[in-house]
């Protein structure tokens, strides 16, 4: 029996606690972080919850005087105690409460805080290469919330699906301009001619924590690193790929489509940041 964190109470996981009138369940109103439990402490905490807060600050919930990121790092210690863990993969959930479109309970925000078990070696590159398709049924739109992990996760989660159909181990998302904005759950980075490239926040990917990181890390290991406008021509044409996210670090990726990808560069930049910063990179 595992354990969750409602509204500051712990429950077991299989308990019901959301009406059918919750906003965030009819309307996806609502926010979530994740981030990674390692040995007991939150990796990168600090930019979790800098960009949590901004996150429910866009979307007007009235934070609680009593919240705080230290609050919310205790309870997450605590829960994830309770379940006995100490490497996890950490799912806070913030969402609206009860009532219509026009006719809101309050903006008080409710919450929910997972735990689930990460194996040790999480952190390592993946010895094999990813599968990755693209997805074209549904877009990303460019608006003021697409780099917030908010919880109108439709395209991601259809993508998923569609991934998940055709035997692909993550699916790429496009944005309503045609061009690559991130996987289902990671950032992409592409590598041609040892030169590194993501998509712009103004792409409409989410601006991942770890994606961030690597920007700054990468680019003081010497690359040159840019943020700049991912078409599917420079896709194809690219030597490398990977994606990164906060619980896997970077993931390299070896076929896309019918197109193959090396991982050269990929291992040694993988290699070198754990080396330099095994506290963040593990």
């Amino acid at each position: 029996m595992n354990f969750l964190n409602f509204n500051s109470k712990i429950l077991k996981d299989d308990q019901p606690i959301i009406p059918a009138s919750n906003r965030g369940l009819r309307y996806g109103a609502g926010i979530f972080e994740t981030m990674k439990l390692r040995e007991g402490s939150i990796i990168m905490h600090h930019e979790h919850f800098a960009r949590l807060w901004k996150g429910l600050q866009l979307l007007q919930f009235d934070i609680p005087k009593l919240w705080s990121p230290e609050k919310f790092e205790e309870q997450i210690l605590q829960l994830a105690k309770k379940n006995k863990l100490i490497n996890a993969r950490v799912r806070l959930t913030v969402f609206h409460g009860e009532g219509g479109l026009y006719d809101a309970k309050d903006q008080i925000p409710n919450y929910i805080m997972e735990t689930i078990i990460l194996p040790q070696s999480n952190g390592q590159l993946n010895e094999n290469g990813m599968r990755l398709c693209t997805y074209e049924a549904g877009i990303k739109v460019i608006d003021s919330f697409s780099n917030i992990k908010h919880n109108n996760y439709l395209p991601y989660f259809m993508g998923a699906l569609f991934a998940k159909k055709n035997q692909c181990n993550d699916a790429l998302i496009l944005n309503n301009w045609g061009n690559i904005c991130d996987s289902t759950i990671a950032n992409i980075f592409i590598i041609k001619d040892e030169k590194i490239c993501t998509p712009p926040l103004s792409e409409g990917c989410i601006a991942g924590i770890m994606r961030k990181w690597l920007i700054e890390k990468i680019r003081e290991l010497g690359f040159s690193v840019n943020e700049a406008i991912i078409t599917k021509t420079d896709l194809a044409e690219a030597d490398e790929v990977f994606l990164s996210n906060s619980i896997y670090n970077i993931r390299w990726v070896s076929l896309i489509e019918n197109k193959s990808f090396g991982n050269l560069t990929v291992k040694k930049i993988s290699a070198e940041l754990a080396k330099r910063h095994p506290d963040e990179y593990c």
